[in-house]
């Protein structure tokens, strides 16, 4: 049964699915026949079908779900654990919210991502016209007039006239670039090192830190809601950290918890949350709320991460059309300059 993993949309989408099922009272079984039964011809009735046959084998709903291959790791322990604890329903709920929550961030980060590559594209395509298709004409301008292009502009034709000759050097390159670009979004593994350079650039690393602290809070209110304690939640939780920070604080927190510390108190010596964060874990901690305190905690960061990436981008747009306006400016003031005073001389 093994099936290509879900992403986060699709996962949101079936957690939504069965938690509205097992809300009217139908079991996970019966509920993976009627959607099977529902769905179009294709992977995905094949996989609801799948799901349903190893329910019928006597297999339980998580195991199910773990068998097939297309649900994550973090997914079907907290499945199983609801399944043992009398609370599917619940689980199954804050799942659907956590995958739409990281489906939202992701969207965001792509959004992010993508427009500012797509300025840039269009500026290097503006500058490589002018560079070789309007400048050569000014040259010719200026040569008829006994003159020649010199300095910042002379210096940018003959950069336009290198990349004439060399044109399919720049070719293999920008395929080259394309198809890195290519890997980075398309592939696993090029995702998980566009992450690791996230985590390590100076201009994104604080982000990145946000963003896993955002993922850890949120796991920690559904393993809690799961039915887990503190220790356990930790545990669990830091398995679905991919930053080594995070998960190194994660780590430090239940040390000091095994010494005594609360759950607060862990989080603010590690430096897990800070400020207003921490003195609503403290109250989550004396009115028995922790869960609840933690899912207002990913709420909150999800908000701050959307205000800072949009933030970003406004900045990173603004400079490039302030690079662009530059530059092109000055290649056409350089032109036109001398050929005012060439045309004022032959006056």
């Amino acid at each position: 049964m093994a099936s290509r993993p879900l992403n986060n949309a699709e996962l949101a989408t079936f957690c939504g699915q069965m938690d509205l099922l097992l809300r009217a009272g139908i079991a996970p079984a019966e509920g993976l026949a009627a959607l099977a039964g529902d769905a179009p011809a294709g992977e995905g009735r094949t996989l609801l079908q799948g799901l349903y046959d190893c329910m019928e084998r006597g297999e339980m709903f998580g195991t199910a779900l773990e068998q097939s291959g297309a649900f994550p790791p973090y997914m079907c322990n907290l499945v199983q654990l609801g399944e043992r604890a009398g609370k599917l329903d619940d689980v199954v709920q804050a799942l659907g919210a956590h995958y739409e929550r990281e489906d939202a961030l992701a969207a965001s980060i792509k959004s992010a991502v993508t427009w500012p590559l797509i300025m840039l594209g269009m500026m290097l395509a503006v500058m490589a016209v002018l560079i070789t298709r309007v400048l050569p004409v000014f040259d010719q301008v200026f040569r008829q007039l006994g003159a020649g292009l010199t300095g910042f502009s002379g210096a940018v034709l003959r950069l336009g006239e290198a990349l004439g000759r060399y044109s399919f050097v720049f070719l293999v390159l920008a395929i080259v670039l394309a198809a890195a670009c290519a890997w980075f979004a398309l592939t696993a593994r090029g995702r998980q090192q566009l992450r690791e350079l996230g985590r390590r650039f100076f201009g994104t690393r604080k982000l990145a830190e946000k963003i896993a602290a955002a993922r850890f809070a949120s796991g920690m209110h559904l393993a809690l809601n799961s039915g887990l304690d503190l220790d356990e939640g930790l545990a669990t939780a830091a398995g679905l950290v991919e930053h080594p920070a995070v998960a190194a604080k994660a780590e430090k927190m239940r040390e000091l918890m095994d010494g005594g510390a609360t759950f607060a108190e862990a989080s603010a010596e590690t430096g897990m949350f800070t400020g207003l964060y921490v003195r609503m874990l403290s109250i989550g901690v004396r009115t028995g709320s922790v869960d609840e305190v933690l899912a207002r905690i990913a709420a909150r960061y999800d908000d701050e991460i959307a205000h800072e990436t949009a933030g970003a981008v406004a900045r990173l747009e603004s400079a490039l059309v302030a690079l662009l306006s530059v530059v092109v400016g000055m290649i056409l003031l350089s032109v036109m300059l001398p050929l005012m005073g060439i045309m004022s001389g032959i006056g």
